[in-house]
């Protein structure tokens, strides 16, 4: 089923432009984000860990005992300090240049703009487009448990060969946001702390 079949499966009418285009798009959020509100996006990392997989990963193609890195995110607004999407990924890290690999392992660079930064040429295959509750995650998008986000899940692949499996979650609407008004912030701003509330246990 290709991704617009996908689509069509959720209530369309009910569905923001913003939100069909995120949905779908085959380029990075990071860029689409910053395009729409004119603001620079920031990657917060909620967790990061280097895995031992105890058995094999039929997507990521990793045997037993092959390393994988499985991290937690929030991209976020620089200056308003808005999460805009919450995102987890397993990572095949030894299919990674050195570089490429020590930015992920050691630097706060959203993975679109490594893909760019290293010129990796990546193809991706999406594999479930859905609609849940928010749950666990609505305090990130200042949402009640019970209100509805996007979730997409897909397939980072290069050579031929699963690099990375993402999901990511965003709010079904951002109309509620207040205005941007288009300004970066010093990048050396720190966020405040209640900008990234911990999941209960």
């Amino acid at each position: 089923m290709d991704t617009l079949s996908k689509l069509r499966e959720l209530d369309l009418a009910s569905i923001d432009t913003l939100q069909r285009v995120l949905l779908v798009t085959d380029g990075t959020l990071t860029e689409i984000l910053e395009a729409w509100r004119l603001e620079r996006i920031i990657l917060i990392k909620l967790a990061h860990e280097v895995l031992r997989s105890s058995t094999r990963h039929d997507l990521l193609q990793v045997e037993a005992g092959g390393l994988i890195v499985d991290r937690k995110i929030l991209l976020c607004g620089e200056k308003t300090h808005i999460n805009y999407v919450y995102a987890e990924s397993l990572i095949a890290v030894d299919r990674l240049g050195p570089q490429f690999r020590d930015d992920l392992l050691y630097s706060d660079i959203p993975l679109g703009r490594l893909w760019l930064n290293h010129r990796l040429e990546t193809l991706k295959e999406m594999f479930a487009i859905r609609r849940q509750p928010a749950g666990s995650l609505s305090d990130y998008f200042k949402l009640r448990p019970d209100d509805s986000v996007f979730v997409r899940t897909y397939g980072v692949f290069s050579g031929g060969r699963p690099l990375m499996l993402i999901t990511e979650h965003f709010p079904s609407t951002y109309s509620d946001l207040p205005k941007s008004d288009g300004e970066s912030g010093p990048a050396g701003d720190s966020l405040p702390s209640d900008s990234v509330p911990r999941l209960g246990k």
